[in-house]
Parts: structure tokens; C-alpha cells; sequence
């Protein structure tokens, strides 16, 4: 098996809770798709090939642990319409449900391929990619079938709104019985939009039970445009991970630091809602877990960029550039129950990401700037 010395690292970033989480003057030896050593330059050994960083940063590939890339057409009158004052709401979502109704096989996978390809110069290296346009049966188990190509981490959110002209019950059985019978060969995890217009707590959990029966994990989207149950929820259930949480009330932040569930957290959201952002600054303080993601989505948050996040993280929600990193990596990869992403030590995955920059603190620094000047997935450029 071919080795590759990636030598000549300025500042390494690992979050390899086992050694040192950052290393300056370093070097990092890939051998197929894993990492097989990480340590200081002087002591880095011999390999097969050499690449030679010069005195750029490395740090783990970004893992997007929440994104619904699996479309058609665009919304972007109505992100004209809120930038001129008009308020938010999950009913738009319905929206996008006719024109991907309306697409073929093919325009869905070369739309997913296209964000996902933007997904990989920003550094992403591992994706969540959900349903939740389609809303049928056929249109739920093939908008999963198009993300399989992409990801192993899919996920049925058939529990998105409720299509007009359907019953809350109707939809609800629909969605734990025929809906989830043809999802679930396509999909790892199971979701809900629990949400004032779209589905209450009672809903949410009996989705989740089903999709739980079924053999999927469960995750929800909870307290993102109101107070909800939605996050107490998802401690009861003991999910990995609750994302938005945008609305939290002290007995929200005491159950997520009790159960362990992470609170995955979307600045892109609130900064194309112009809703206020979560404080991801209290939520640490308490003791609580925090992810961030991208939400990639027509219409609520049509970015692909986790640097954008991350810089949007530490400039509105009062993360250190080192938090909204490890959130951007190690604890979204805890968030898909991954410990094999995320990290950079012997043993794990080798995707990575290098800088064209000294520092990760680059990614906050300076917004906007296309500073990944390298992408590494499975040991491959």
C-alpha cells in the first residue's frame, strides 16, 4: 500500500482526544485511505511520496451533518421578499416540492452532484443529504435513492410540511406507513420539522418511533422559528443530535446537557432569515455539545460553504475560531454518530483539508476568501 509524507504543516489540527489536539511544524503520513502517523516534522518518517505543505494549515475535513440538496429550481424572489421585510415561514417549502416533483432522475442527481462538487472545494468532506421535496411516496424513496449516490448518510424526512390538500392524520400515517416502508432501504436516519406550520410533538415522536421500529436513527429539526417541545424531545428519545435550536428555554439547555445530545446549530439560517442566531456561546458555557452545519437549501439557507459558517459561528454566536472549528468537524462527526471523520490521528479516515493559510483561524479571519487550497477525501486529492 502506497504511503504519502504530507510534510512541512505549519499548524496541524487534529482533535485526537488520545495526543495533541494542535501541532506547529508538523507532518502527517497518509498510507490508502487512512492516516498511519501524525507528529512533529523532525520526526516524521520515511513514505513512498512526499508532498511538501509549505508551512500551510491542515485541518480535519469538514463534516456537514445537516443538508437537503436534493431539488429543483430555486427560491430566490422569496429571499428577496425577506431581505425587503417579509417574515419567514415553512410554508415556502412547499414550493420546491412542486418543481422537484416536476424534475427527472437525472436533473436531481446533476443538481445534488453540482452541490456537493461546491461542497468539496470548500472543504467538505463528508455530507448529510435528506429528502423532504417530495412529500410522496415515489418522489420521498427516489429523492433518497439520487443522495445514496452521493453519501452513506441519508436521511427520510418525509415529515417536512404537510402537502396542502392532506390531513395532518392522514399525512402522518402516510409518512409511518407506506412512505417509510419505501424510504427506509435508501436511508441511515429518519427526521422531523418539528414546528409551528408543520408538525407537533406528538407527531414528531411518532414519526420517530416508527422510523426507530423501522431500523432508522432518529434526528429532528426542533425550536428554530419558536419555543417548541422539540428539543426536550430529543433528549427524552436520547437522539445524537437536535439541529437548530435557535429558541431554547433554560429546561432546553439543562435536557440537552444532560442527555448528551448535541445541538447542531445553522448560522446560515438565521443570516438569510434574518431571525436571531442561537447562542452557541451559553449552550457551551453550560456543558453542552455543539455541531455546526451548513442547512444547504433553496430556501431558507442556500449556502454550501461551512467556512462561511464557521466565520458566521465566531462573528454572531460567540465561538472562538477553535470552537467553530471542532463544531464544524469532530462534533458534527459525533452528530452522525461518526468517530472515523472529523479527526486526524492513526487509524482514522484521512480526509483533510489545507489551507492556504498559516492558521485556522484563517477560516473566521478572513470570510469570503476561497482559502481552501486543498481537499483530501479517503487519502486522495
Amino acid at each position: 500500500m502506497t504511503s504519502t509524507l504530507l510534510t512541512n504543516i505549519g499548524e496541524l489540527t487534529t482533535h485526537d482526544p488520545a495526543g495533541a489536539e494542535v501541532l506547529h511544524q508538523a507532518a502527517l503520513v497518509v498510507e490508502g485511505a487512512r492516516v498511519a502517523w501524525v507528529g512533529h516534522l523532525a520526526d516524521a518518517p520515511a513514505a513512498d511520496a512526499q508532498v511538501d505543505l509549505a508551512g500551510r494549515a491542515v485541518v480535519p475535513g469538514f463534516v456537514d451533518s445537516h443538508s437537503h440538496l436534493v431539488f429543483a429550481g430555486d427560491r430566490a424572489e422569496e429571499f428577496a421578499a425577506r431581505m425587503a421585510g417579509q417574515a419567514y415561514a415553512a410554508g415556502g417549502i412547499r414550493t420546491t416540492v412542486a418543481a422537484t416533483r416536476g424534475a427527472s432522475d437525472e436533473q436531481l442527481t446533476a443538481r445534488v452532484g453540482s452541490l456537493v462538487a461546491e461542497m468539496r472545494g470548500q472543504g467538505t468532506t463528508t455530507v448529510e443529504i435528506k429528502s423532504g421535496y417530495g412529500l410522496s411516496v415515489h418522489d420521498e424513496a427516489r429523492s433518497l435513492a439520487v443522495a445514496r449516490q452521493f453519501t452513506e448518510e441519508t436521511t427520510f424526512l418525509g415529515a417536512h410540511v404537510v402537502p396542502e390538500g392532506t390531513a395532518v392524520e392522514d399525512y402522518v400515517a402516510l409518512v409511518t406507513g407506506p412512505m417509510l416502508e419505501a424510504a427506509a432501504p435508501h436511508a441511515r436516519w429518519i427526521d422531523v420539522f418539528c414546528e409551528e406550520g408543520a408538525f407537533d410533538g406528538d407527531q414528531a415522536r411518532t414519526v420517530l418511533e416508527a422510523g426507530r421500529a423501522a431500523g432508522l436513527l432518529p434526528r429532528l429539526h426542533a425550536n428554530q422559528l419558536t419555543a417548541g417541545p422539540g428539543v426536550c424531545l430529543a433528549a427524552e428519545l436520547g437522539l445524537h443530535a437536535v439541529d437548530h435550536c435557535t429558541h431554547l428555554s433554560a429546561a432546553d439547555v439543562d435536557a440537552l446537557r444532560d442527555s448528551g445530545t448535541i445541538a447542531t446549530l445553522l448560522p446560515g439560517v438565521e443570516f438569510s432569515t434574518r431571525q436571531p442566531y442561537p447562542d452557541a456561546r451559553a449552550l457551551l458555557d453550560a456543558g453542552v455539545r455543539v455541531a455546526i452545519a451548513s442547512d444547504c437549501n433553496p430556501g431558507s439557507c442556500f449556502t454550501s460553504s461551512i467556512p462561511f459558517c464557521i466565520a458566521l459561528a465566531v462573528r454572531e454566536m460567540g465561538m472562538t475560531p477553535a470552537e467553530a472549528l471542532r463544531a464544524a468537524t469532530a462534533t458534527g462527526a459525533a452528530a452522525l454518530g461518526r468517530d472515523d471523520v472529523g479527526v486526524l490521528a492513526p487509524g482514522k479516515r484521512a480526509d483533510l483539508v489545507v489551507l492556504d493559510a498559516p492558521s485556522h483561524v484563517h477560516l473566521a479571519y478572513r470570510p469570503g476568501t476561497p482559502i481552501v487550497a486543498q481537499t483530501w477525501v479517503g487519502g486522495r486529492p
